[in-house]
This record gives structure tokens, C-alpha cells and sequence, in this order.
């Protein structure tokens, strides 16, 4: 990941965010929350209004909730927000994208895009939320990744071929519609079971697209790595190290 976050243009992009549109309830199951300290860090004091864009199940939507903002949520799938819907009814679920979110000018004092703005053109984004956000708004853009400096957490990424993984260099791409961006790491652990684990591998995108020998394979591998090699019993809890990578800027 560069700079600017993965070299994908419109057509790559849209085919590897397709990968999400279905399996809501699977990715609510086994993908990880995140943790309260990044929404702490990037919701302004005095915001009333949030809007959760690339919401998918409401992963973050409900640390919005938490902090008593009024919250909606927009996703371009439609089995992400019947997920979020059956767990937070009282949040407005539009079907939508960064690009074009159908929502009126000038609702939200903060927005945030979590897991979401690498499958997005980050530049007709900026803009669309721009326009959204009301003066002085703010926009979070917030990625869990797997702590690789953690060895064993390293190669479990490299048999899951899971692109989350920290880049120091990593700076995203924003419009000139913003200004100010700034970034807070949290370093955290996710408690699941290596059953959990292997669920995990088949909500990435690399798995959802791989043919049916691959996905064999990394299970297959999966299964040796987690319980031959490092020694976990089935279905044993493990702490899962990850980072959260939460970064804001103001609305120019």
C-alpha cells in the first residue's frame, strides 16, 4: 500500500468491493469491532450528527451510537444493511456509495469511512462528503490491520493473503476539500477462537474470489499453521493483535 492506498482503477476496484455485497451475517459474525478509543479520537466535541459511510453490518456505526450522536449509515450493499438494520433498527440505512451517498447538503458535523476508502475514488469521495458535511465537519477514515511486527501474526497474514497489514508509510489520498489530516494508532487484541480464525480467512476478499482449490488451500494451511505448528487445541481462544489506524481531517 502506498501513499495514496492500492493503484486500483474504477473497474478493479468496483469488482474486488463486489466481493462484500453478500454474506452479511458471516462478515458480522467474524470480522472484529473497533476499538473505543478511535471513535473517542475522532468524534469532535459538541457533534450531533454522524453519518457512517461503507457501513456494511454497523461495525462502527455503534461506537457513533454509543457517544449519543444520531447516526445513519450508508453501504452499497444491500445484505450489509440488512445486518445493520437487524441490530441497530433505529439507524436510517440508505443503499449508496462514497461517491454518490443521496444524502441532503450540509446534515453531518463528522463522517466516518471505516474499512471502506480503499474501495473508493478517493477524489469524487472528497467531494461527495465534503458536500454532505456541514462547515468545520470532520472526516475519519478508520482501518483495523493485523500487527505483523508480531511474528506468529505475520505468517498467519501471509497464509490468510490478507492486505490489512501495516504500512508506516501509509498516508490516504483526500481532495483538496480537506485539510489538517492527522493519525492515531491503537494497538489492541481481538479474543476468538482459531475456529474464528479460519472463518475469518473466507470473509476476505481474496478468498471470496479465489476458486474453489485455493480456498482449500488456505484453510488446509490454516488448520496446520494454527494447530500442528503453533500447538492451539481446536476451537482454543487466541488473542488476534491488531492495529487500528484512525486518521481525521477537517472539512476546508
Amino acid at each position: 500500500m502506498g501513499r495514496g492506498g492500492p493503484k486500483l482503477d474504477h473497474g478493479r476496484r468496483q469488482e474486488l468491493g463486489g466481493s462484500f455485497r453478500d454474506g452479511g451475517e458471516h462478515y458480522q459474525r467474524v470480522r472484529p469491532g473497533y476499538p473505543e478509543e478511535s471513535a473517542d479520537w475522532l468524534v469532535p466535541t459538541g457533534a450531533r450528527d454522524a453519518v457512517d459511510v461503507g457501513a456494511g453490518t454497523g461495525k462502527f456505526t455503534s461506537l457513533l451510537l454509543d457517544r449519543g450522536l444520531s447516526v445513519s449509515a450508508v453501504d452499497p450493499s444491500a445484505d450489509m444493511l440488512e445486518q445493520l438494520r437487524l441490530h441497530y433498527p433505529g439507524v436510517p440505512a440508505i443503499q449508496g456509495t462514497a461517491e454518490a451517498t443521496g444524502l441532503p447538503a450540509a446534515s453531518f458535523d463528522v463522517i466516518s469511512v471505516a474499512q471502506a476508502w480503499h474501495w473508493c475514488d478517493p477524489l469524487a469521495a472528497s467531494t461527495e462528503l465534503s458536500r454532505i458535511l456541514r462547515a468545520g465537519g470532520r472526516l475519519g477514515l478508520i482501518w483495523n490491520q493485523l500487527d505483523t511486527s508480531v511474528p506468529w501474526v505475520h505468517r498467519l497474514s501471509r497464509i490468510m493473503h490478507a492486505g490489512d497489514v501495516y504500512k508506516p508509510g501509509f498516508r490516504p489520498l483526500l481532495g483538496t476539500e480537506f485539510k489538517g489530516l492527522e493519525s492515531h494508532l491503537t494497538r489492541w487484541q481481538d479474543e476468538l477462537t482459531t475456529l474464528d480464525i479460519m472463518e475469518l480467512a473466507k470473509s476476505r476478499s481474496y478468498f471470496l474470489r479465489a476458486g474453489e482449490s485455493a480456498r482449500s488451500k488456505v484453510l488446509a494451511n490454516l488448520d496446520w499453521y494454527l494447530h500442528d505448528h503453533l500447538g492451539h487445541a481446536s476451537g482454543e481462544e487466541v488473542g488476534l493483535p491488531y492495529l487500528t489506524l484512525t486518521w481525521r481531517a477537517e472539512k476546508a
